[in-house]
């Protein structure tokens, strides 16, 4: 499985990043939760999820700066 590509998040819309996110993070709860409990399998999952949270809070992030920032 390849890491995601950022070009995929940049097409969603707001509220997809926002869903998206709380997904991210729900995922990486349990699989912490599997490895504390020695039941995680497919290791590389902490990196891909990892990636891809990453990648959301910086388009979200862009997003917002892009809003505030005033057009001069």
């Amino acid at each position: 499985m390849a890491l995601p590509k950022i070009a995929e998040v940049r097409k969603m819309s707001d509220e997809e990043i926002a869903a998206a996110i709380l997904a991210a993070k729900k995922k990486l709860f349990e699989l912490r939760l599997q490895q504390a409990t020695r039941r995680l399998e497919k290791t590389h999952e902490f990196k891909h999820t990892r990636h891809r949270l990453g990648q959301l809070l910086t388009v979200e992030r862009e997003r917002q700066l892009a809003q505030s920032t005033p057009e001069a």
